[in-house]
């Protein structure tokens, strides 16, 4: 049977438990598809894998990664809408397609939704099976490596302010952490709908960087412990109209002091901590929303590479390693050296 590399968690812990190792090929299914992948993107939910999560059973061992690029190499019996030598992109999620979510377009609301490297084996090796329902053409003006820098964090962001928080011309949107994944996709979304943005970091260099992704004000939360009252004096104290938060904890609870009224907040994650103290006057008196998200649909996939394949949206990649330094990419993610993605190619 043919062998691959690949890079599996067998315990959870510190960067050093990932593992490169020499296993199996997969069979290919009857509506199955066998790629080669060429490059496969970091997210922060490949930390939280790697180092586990309370209370949530994680399968192991487990290949990590569910943004990836590359070119199909067979097919099953099965599959018509792929061929091999087809450059693909990977839809990063599934789902059972028959709920009542799967059927009105929702997705990453079924209770069967699955994101590749998550509950099955994603793509931080060179060879995998994947169904065929989630490989799409690459748009031609996107190499490999910048391909498997969006999926994720695009669709993510996408949801966040377009679905959720219905982003419009006349808002003034915060997006914190300008330098993550999600915050590099979410200043570019924005804009593209002709809000103001004003982005936070904790660095000046990444600051820098944002407002060269379009960033029209920008604020550093470490220098300045009293961001949100900069953020009051950029909107004339009227506040912010939308706050797109995947940090938690004190930035959280700081953010809704600073929205305006009838203001939204939206949540994907916290990458300090999940518990927050909130006083729940400042959001009845304001009439507030904090609106929870997670992921996006397929029909947001296709959105946004149809934004790539336009040259709208552009992928931001910070570093390209390769598969093997997967533990030093994860330790400098951890240590928020990076401003957008950190690409492994095999």
């Amino acid at each position: 049977m043919e062998k691959r590399i690949a890079i599996r968690v067998h315990e959870h812990g510190t960067p050093d438990v990932l593992k490169v190792e020499s296993i199996d090929v997969p069979a290919v299914g009857p509506n199955d598809v066998l790629v080669e992948i060429k490059a496969v993107g970091i997210n922060h939910m490949d930390i939280w894998m790697r180092q586990g999560i309370p209370g949530v059973k994680i399968p192991l061992p487990l290949i990590l990664g569910c943004d990836c690029a590359g070119i199909v190499r067979e097919v099953g019996s099965e599959v018509k809408h792929v061929n091999p030598g087809m450059e693909y992109v990977l839809s990063p999620a599934s789902s059972c397609g028959v709920c009542e979510y799967c059927a009105s377009g929702q997705q990453n609301l079924c209770r069967d939704y699955h994101i590749f490297g998550e509950t099955r084996d994603g793509g931080y090796t060179n060879l995998q099976v994947y169904p065929a329902a989630n490989i799409l053409p690459k748009p031609q003006n996107l190499s490999f490596e910048e391909a498997a820098a969006m999926p994720l964090v695009f669709i993510t962001a996408w949801q966040m302010l377009v679905t959720k928080a219905k982003v419009k011309a006349s808002d003034f949107v915060v997006i914190h952490a300008a330098g993550s994944g999600v915050g590099s996709a979410g200043i570019q979304i924005a804009k593209a709908f002709n809000a103001t943005v004003i982005a936070t970091a904790g660095s000046d260099v990444k600051l820098q960087k944002a407002t060269e992704l379009g960033a029209d004000f920008v604020l550093n939360y470490t220098t300045n412990p009293d961001w949100w009252k900069g953020i009051r004096g950029i909107t004339n104290k009227r506040g912010a109209d939308i706050v797109v938060d995947h940090i938690g904890g004190e930035i959280f609870e700081k953010s809704i002091n600073c929205l305006a009224k009838g203001g939204r907040i939206v949540t994907c994650g916290t990458t300090s901590k999940p518990e927050v103290n909130v006083d729940l006057r400042r959001v009845f008196f304001k009439n507030c929303e904090i609106l929870g998200s997670t992921m996006g649909t397929f029909a947001d996939v296709l959105t946004i590479l149809k934004y790539a394949e336009n040259g709208i949206f552009k992928p931001v990649i910070d570093r390209i390693m390769p598969l093997t330094e997967a533990a030093k990419a994860h330790q400098i993610i951890e240590d928020r050296e990076q401003f957008g993605k950190i690409i492994l190619t095999p």
